[in-house]
């Protein structure tokens, strides 16, 4: 109240504040996912191209899938890749393959229609994700209708760098987000994945709200030995700006997300059985059941749904069982990201975004493309000549898989070589920054620096007593500055600016281990 102002005799009272402002931290775990969705509609108006934020997979579900038809009809398939079964005339030397009746035939998939944004999601969500960002580039394209060269990196041209570059620039908008997500990347060429990942990390620098989550082209299907071409690929095309914001994963997973009901006939040589048929019911071994089901199939007139039909076959031709099985295998290995997402919201939860997300497994992860042991690792988590990091995923006997890495690509940086450091500075940076705009244009004097100092100091305090913050007392684990003579010359003052400097000490992961034992001499008692 404005004494000055009072004119009237009378009672008047005046409140005075007994706190200051406070800093409310702002969320760690929120993915954004770039990529393309099977549709991006809901209730006539389009989401294609916006940023929209989910809070469930049944959000997904309802503004990004096919709407599914009224029971006891199936549910609409959201993903329906395409493989073909292609004879060999020796036993091929790359690319999945499997022996039928004497004869070698390689599976591979229709590239164009490869896509991985669905299922990373619903690995999200498996592995305790909360809210998330999409941003749908658009729906999926038409499928080539002939089958990729075994052994061949997949490249689907249905997706395209300006789109998943629109759908970035897109997120300048938005501060919220902490994660830039994008699965597809993986089927962009080798050029054009490595600009888009540049203008993630360069995006990532200039806003300071969000890391970019990598996966690495050929980590799907990687060879025993030149395994390593594909890391300094990826290690040559990330560039060097921003690389404290970036962190990759390697290999792809196995998952098991597709299930044995969503792949079926329909997902061979597009449906077209004719060409299946010689396949696994054979002119030299027919089999009447099987003849009579394919038959069934062709005509269309059965009052059968394709799942009944796909079952029948699946018991009666342990051929055709096989040849689902092992495409459902090949289906279900997927980029990393989607599900380290998941692992990151779960731990930032439970202990906070300063524990590292490392040594923790992944849900619904159940097998590697490649097995790396501890030497091949140490090759990927420092590298001499660049610095850039990549944590691995690996297996464990009798413990299984776990991630066991957490640094982000600038490993040669003391200050952000590890992900829950940066990760945890861009919460304070945020937390800070937001708190603080409540003091702009407030006057420049004694009274609001020390409000500042003791919001940030009241906030800071609260991170250390979580264990955010290493040091035995408060005055070890931060300070807060913020005055004339301090951080400020009275120019500063005259020109409108109040500087405010904060030191944190952040606790950094125990990467290494190191036990030292030694033998003692036997002496008399």
């Amino acid at each position: 109240m404005n004494l000055s102002t009072i004119s009237s005799p009378g009672v008047y009272i005046n409140e005075q504040n007994a706190f200051s402002n406070s800093v409310v931290p702002v969320a760690t775990a929120i993915p954004a996912f770039i990529g393309y969705t099977p549709q991006a509609v809901y209730e006539g108006k389009s989401y294609t191209n916006v940023a929209f934020k989910i809070t469930s997979f049944a959000d997904f579900q309802a503004i990004y899938c096919y709407p599914s038809p009224p029971s006891p009809a199936p549910a609409a398939k959201q993903y329906v890749p395409q493989y073909y079964l292609v004879a060999q005339k020796s036993q091929p030397v790359t690319g999945n393959y499997m022996l039928i009746n004497g004869t070698y035939y390689s599976y591979v998939p229709d590239p164009n229609s490869v896509y991985y944004l669905y299922n990373s999601i619903m690995m999200f969500y498996q592995n305790g994700g909360a809210d998330a960002y999409i941003v749908s580039v658009g729906s999926y394209g038409a499928a080539s209708g002939k089958p990729a060269n075994p052994g061949d990196q997949v490249i689907n041209s249905n997706v395209q760098l300006n789109d998943l570059l629109g759908g970035l620039n897109i997120l300048k908008n938005e501060d919220e987000p902490t994660m830039y997500i994008c699965p597809e990347a993986t089927l962009l060429s080798i050029a054009d994945n490595a600009t888009l990942m540049q203008e993630m990390l360069l995006q990532n620098s200039e806003m300071g709200t969000a890391i970019s989550v990598f996966d690495i082209i050929g980590g799907k299907a990687p060879d025993p030995i030149l395994y390593t071409n594909d890391i300094t690929t990826f290690r040559s095309n990330t560039g060097s700006n921003g690389l404290n914001y970036g962190t990759a994963y390697y290999p792809f997973v196995g998952t098991t997300i597709m299930q044995p009901g969503d792949i079926d006939y329909t997902n061979l040589f597009g449906g077209d059985t004719k060409q299946l048929a010689p396949i696994i019911n054979p002119a030299s071994a027919p089999d009447p059941t099987t003849a009579s089901i394919l038959s069934t199939i062709q005509s269309g007139s059965s009052t059968m749904t394709v799942q009944q039909l796909n079952n029948a076959l699946l018991i009666a031709n342990p051929v055709y069982k096989t040849i689902i099985n092992n495409i459902l295998l090949d289906l279900n290995i997927l980029p990393p990201s989607g599900g380290m997402a998941g692992v990151m919201t779960t731990i930032d939860q439970a202990a906070g975004v300063w524990q590292a997300p490392a040594n923790t497994s992944i849900v619904g992860v159940s097998s590697l493309p490649i097995k790396l042991s501890e030497a091949q690792q140490g090759n990927l988590n420092v590298d001499a000549l660049s610095g850039k990091s990549i944590n691995a995923i690996r297996s464990f006997n009798g413990i299984g898989i776990l991630v066991w890495g957490a640094r982000t690509l600038d490993g040669n940086s003391g200050d952000w070589r590890y992900l829950p450091v940066r990760r945890t500075m861009i919460m304070l940076e945020q937390s800070c920054k937001l708190a603080a705009q409540a003091y702009v244009f407030q006057p420049n004097v004694k009274n609001t620096w020390e409000a500042v100092k003791s919001m940030i100091g009241s906030f800071l305090n609260s991170i250390w007593k979580q264990g955010g913050l290493m040091g035995a007392s408060a005055a070890d684990a931060y300070s807060v500055e913020c005055g004339l003579g301090a951080t400020m010359t009275a120019d500063d003052i005259t020109a409108g600016f109040m500087n405010v400097t904060v030191k944190v000490s952040l606790i950094h992961p125990a990467e290494f281990i190191v036990i030292t034992f030694q033998q003692e001499m036997a002496v008399s008692s």
